[in-house]
């Protein structure tokens, strides 16, 4: 390459270098802690405790059925002496076959549990969505980052929104919930 397509490329590339990073020394730029907002908005507390409540609930009954379990099986133990091979082998199948269906429904808990978060979790993400984009809009932030996903290594305190976040989500809900009309 000769000294004079040299120099053109580079003087074409700071020309279209020198716009973008002049853009780039105004663009402000925020992080939001999405995992904190989630845990401390008034909703993010109230759906966590009812998930609690719910996975609680059926780990008891779980926690039940495996209970009678080990009775059962303790018993077959004790009483498989007496036992002809033929019936000790048909209890142990059945006894196998209700461990099999403890296990399955412990598994369609699972998925139940991480259904139910998402659908509880959802018209509140939505709503810290909305709430994000407003105050980057207010701010002129050119990006809002989430923290953790985002490959942040290092970023100054003052560039976290996630306080501002928890405050306008739970502030909004009073404000609503004030301007709803009162029943009679």
């Amino acid at each position: 390459m000769s000294l004079r397509t040299t120099i053109a490329a580079t003087a074409a590339a700071l020309s279209l270098a020198l716009p973008v990073a002049a853009s780039a020394a105004e663009l402000k730029v925020a992080y939001v802690d999405l995992q904190k907002v989630m845990l401390e908005v008034d909703d993010g507390k109230a759906a966590k405790a009812r998930l609690q409540k719910w996975l609680n609930d059926r780990q008891k009954e779980i926690d039940k059925e495996q209970t009678a379990l080990r009775a059962e099986k303790e018993t077959l133990d004790k009483q498989a002496s007496a036992m002809t091979a033929e019936v000790k082998a048909q209890k142990e199948a059945e006894l196998q076959r209700k461990v099999m269906l403890l296990a399955q429904k412990w598994e369609k808990s699972r998925a139940e549990a991480a259904n139910k978060e998402q659908q509880e979790m959802k018209p509140i993400i939505d709503k810290i969505d909305t709430i994000i984009s407003n105050i980057a809009e207010r701010d002129d932030l050119g990006f809002v980052l989430e923290r953790r996903d985002s490959g942040i290594v290092y970023a100054r305190s003052s560039n976290d929104i996630s306080n501002e976040v928890i405050r306008a989500y739970n502030s909004s809900k009073k404000t609503v919930a004030k301007d709803a009309p009162t029943k009679k």
